[in-house]
């Protein structure tokens, strides 16, 4: 059980770490001096160091605790605590690390894509430890609590929105900081989304066939992987079916098709995108 909980302290500390390090590089090397809006509390911060010369790290932290005074009773005691962590260490990060890089004074665009792609890992690698960095999702969450009905695309979508309009109003006053701001946002959700779910997507496919033992055979020597046969009836022949179920990656599945066919030239094969596959061969049935 210790050895379990220093694991889990291990992990959480270094997606902290790596996860706030690839923030802070996105935001301070990339974004900050490429004069573009960002959404979220780092882009108030980012307002605030524009206008009053306040560290980024130093105005994330001070914007988070009236928030989080405000929401804790909405929070989970764990969630809570655990983004107050990673929300304190990005900030340190981001005005103590991120500025012993160098910093990108190239072309806005590239530099708007390399923000989005860091910062979606690290947001990701925070995410993916039950954790957030605290801000506009403390806010979001405590909303939901109050009114369950907003959805959280539509919460989120109104503060960024806000945000980044802020940022070019204030800041930046011009068309083009806007466009760029609203492409890093949704790069951003993007690239959380794909590493997050992504990486361990998969197909689906599912086999009608009679002859249901003979497709499994051929699936687990192509594959390794086991499969599922459930019994079915045709519909309109009333004729018992096999139909079976197989999750495989992406380069399986054209062998796998192909050899359903040669088995039985009449099965009736369906292939869907499964986004995330847990279990043996896959992703580790892991919820940590």
């Amino acid at each position: 059980m210790e050895n379990a909980k220093v694991k889990d302290w291990v992990l959480d500390i270094g997606a902290d770490l790596l996860g706030g390090m690839l923030i802070a590089l996105g935001i301070y090397n990339f974004a900050l001096h490429a004069n573009f809006p960002v959404a979220g509390f780092s882009g108030i911060a980012i307002i605030l160091y524009h206008v009053f010369g306040l560290p980024i790290g130093i105005g994330t932290i001070l914007l988070n605790i009236p928030v989080s005074i405000f929401c804790y009773k909405f929070l989970g005691k764990g969630f809570f605590f655990r983004s107050v962590k990673s929300m304190v260490i990005s900030s340190l990060l981001m005005d103590y690390v991120a500025p012993l890089f160098p910093v990108y004074d190239g072309e806005r665009l590239l530099a708007a894509l390399c923000m989005g792609v860091l910062c979606g890992l690290g947001y990701a690698l925070i995410f993916m430890r039950d954790s957030s960095t605290g801000g506009q999702d403390f806010i979001t969450v405590s909303i939901r609590k109050i009114r369950p009905h907003l959805t959280l695309g539509v919460l989120t979508m109104i503060f960024d929105s806000t945000t980044i309009l802020l940022g070019t109003l204030i800041v930046f006053h011009e068309i083009d900081g806007l466009l760029y701001g609203i492409i890093v946002t949704f790069l951003i959700s993007t690239v959380m989304d794909h590493f997050m779910y992504g990486i361990y997507k998969g197909k689906l496919t599912f086999v009608v066939t009679e002859h249901g033992k003979a497709v499994v055979d051929a699936i687990d020597k192509i594959s390794g992987r086991g499969a599922t046969i459930v019994k079915g009836v045709g519909g309109y022949s009333l004729k018992e079916k096999d139909i079976v179920l197989c999750a495989c990656n992406n380069k399986e599945m054209y062998q796998i098709k192909r050899r359903v066919h040669e088995i039985d030239p009449d099965a009736f094969t369906m292939i869907v995108e499964s986004n995330e596959v847990v279990g043996e061969g896959f992703q580790e049935g892991s919820f940590d």
